[in-house]
């Protein structure tokens, strides 16, 4: 038997096992696990961010676990088992490629992620946003609303009239900063802000940036030049909100140069 096979129903076995004998895993539901789910999935995002391979190895045997964990549920409940999921997950692969397992054409992966959202609509999905999950961070979200649209061709012909979007959009908010000063129109503000953050996600888009790992490469980069500053102020004896601004700044340089 092939080995990865052998270990996947290992994995069946045991998870059978601990549903029958743990008492933890006895009384976990669909909705109990999610939140852990959503937890392991974060892990696993930063294993990926921070390069961590072990880590990523490691996380994904968690994800994998809950996969088969509520494949288990699905069983106990009469609705779908692991052979299920798989089964419908291998189908759709082969369905959303006929490039592979058809006779269909393409040039690129551009036209390989148009298809597929094109072959969503003949699923019987009535909207090409309706599978963009409601709670997913903002930025991702507004990532993936513009993809999709862009898969069935709603989307801008060039970069320079994306740039010129995001001009407009922060002329716009800067109107609104003016105008706020008069009536402190918080709502008004709020809108035109979000226009700036869509245009500008929009266009990083375009130019093959993902707007979710840039700003959490800065949040990173941030966090370690300010954990510097720190350090530095509890090296010299005082307290950080003792410090100046000027006092911070110069640590605040010194992790630069140090390449934080």
């Amino acid at each position: 038997m092939d080995a990865r096979i052998q270990e996947f129903a290992r994995l069946l076995e045991i998870m059978d096992e601990l549903r029958a004998k743990c008492p933890w895993d006895k009384v976990q539901t669909f909705d109990t696990l999610r939140h852990l789910t959503l937890e392991e999935t974060y892990e696993l995002s930063d294993s990926i961010m921070e390069k961590d391979l072990e880590g990523i190895k490691k996380e994904l045997g968690d994800l994998m676990l809950h996969i088969v964990f509520y494949s288990k549920i699905g069983s106990e409940l009469k609705a779908f088992d692991i052979r299920d999921v798989l089964e419908s997950i291998n189908e759709k692969l082969i369905r959303r490629h006929p490039h592979i397992y058809g006779d269909v054409q393409v040039k690129d992966a551009g036209e390989v992620r148009d298809n597929w959202e094109k072959i969503k609509l003949t699923e019987g999905r009535k909207s090409v946003l309706g599978g963009v999950p409601h709670s997913l961070p903002a930025l991702v979200k507004a990532y993936r609303i513009q993809e999709k649209a862009s898969g069935v061709g709603f989307d801008w012909d060039k970069v320079s009239q994306v740039w010129d979007k995001v001009v407009e959009e922060i002329q716009e908010f800067k109107q609104e900063v003016d105008r706020a000063e008069e009536d402190s129109d918080k709502l008004r503000l709020e809108q035109e802000f979000g226009d700036v953050m869509f245009a500008l996600v929009n266009y990083a888009r375009f130019i093959d940036i993902n707007a979710e790992d840039a700003l959490e490469r800065t949040n990173r980069k941030f966090i370690r030049r300010f954990q510097f500053i720190e350090q530095g102020a509890e090296n010299s004896g005082k307290a950080l909100h003792q410090m100046s601004l000027e006092e911070m700044d110069v640590f605040w340089n010194e992790a630069k140069k140090a390449g934080h």
